[in-house]
């Protein structure tokens, strides 16, 4: 049974995001003010009663990452200490990601510092999508629920299907990723090797898999100088690639990727509007993820299994 108190605020980082997810499930976005002061510091106050109520707050960790973190973590300390019954972080875009494990001497594990301070703010469980691995869910100590967007994008792709497609991952660590795009599309596989010169920069060193005359499809997690995506497009396209697009469901786009997605590498970039993002007049399209999400939160909210929201229709 749902809760009537069912309540959804928006911090400052995607509220276009959150009025489309209120949008598509007929729920009124909360009236919060979210604001700086002149220091910088973060100001929050809940402009309404939410006693007793199941809050969400709705806030990717997308640049400025720090300063949309600590606003995160500020609303909900404001919902804890205004009695809310239960709060929940929906964070389409979760950053930190990457940072999931010691690879280097002397370094930490920033994905299980940012679930530490969730949790310690006041977070009851979290709602997320497309984790860069899934095991973050283990960082918590409360539930997750983790989403994927791979069903926004087979359903775009239903209609776009060509005859001789091949699904490619940008690098071994998509390979998972990339053959359950190919198994619902039906389509082959192939993988590009690739070698990072530094944090901005990636060689494409070799490709495994037959592409020649062949639509290729690259599946990724996230982009946000378009290294990988433009090292693998290129490679591809000296075997033979017909066409090159992207699925990649979060789409950080900075300068260097707006710089390197205008030499034409790729000829479509599918994305996600989990982060805000400007197409700047190149091919790049948005599809969106609100209902996917509003649709979880209606279930969360009346204790109902999300599982179904993996099924793919039209395949």
């Amino acid at each position: 049974m749902r809760d009537t108190r069912l309540k959804i605020f928006s911090g400052s980082s995607n509220r276009a995001l959150a009025e489309q997810i209120c949008q598509s499930i007929g729920v009124p976005l909360g009236d919060a003010t979210v604001t700086c002061f002149p220091d910088g510091e973060s100001f929050v106050k809940i402009n309404e009663n939410i006693r007793g109520a199941d809050v969400y707050i709705v806030q990717s960790t997308c640049p400025p990452t720090n300063h949309h973190l600590m606003e995160l973590l500020i609303m909900m300390d404001a919902a804890k200490r205004a009695s809310a019954a239960r709060i929940t972080p929906v964070i389409p875009f979760y950053g930190y990601a990457r940072q999931d494990r010691k690879d280097q001497p002397r370094v930490p594990i920033t994905a299980k510092l940012v679930a530490n301070l969730l949790v310690a703010a006041g977070a009851n469980r979290a709602l997320t999508m497309d984790l860069h691995s899934q095991q973050i869910q283990g960082f918590f100590d409360v539930p997750v629920d983790h989403l994927f967007a791979s069903p926004v994008f087979f359903q775009y792709l239903a209609t776009r299907r060509p005859n001789k497609l091949v699904v490619c991952s940008p690098d071994v660590g998509g390979m998972k990723m990339a053959a359950a795009y190919a198994d619902v599309l039906g389509a082959s596989m192939s993988l590009v090797a690739k070698k990072r010169v530094n944090a901005t920069t990636v060689e494409a060193t070799s490709l495994v898999g037959e592409v020649a005359g062949c639509d290729v499809l690259l599946v990724d997690d996230i982009t946000e100088t378009a290294g990988t995506l433009t090292a693998a497009a290129k490679i591809l396209r000296e075997h033979g690639a017909t066409s090159v697009r992207a699925a990649v469901s979060h789409a950080v786009l900075g300068d260097v990727a707006y710089e390197r997605l205008k030499g034409g590498l790729i000829d479509e970039l599918i994305t996600t509007n989990s982060v805000p993002i400007d197409p700047k007049g190149l091919p790049i399209t948005v599809l969106s993820i609100a209902p996917l999400l509003g649709e979880a939160i209606l279930r969360i909210n009346s204790n109902e299994s999300v599982t179904s929201l993996f099924k793919i229709k039209g395949f």
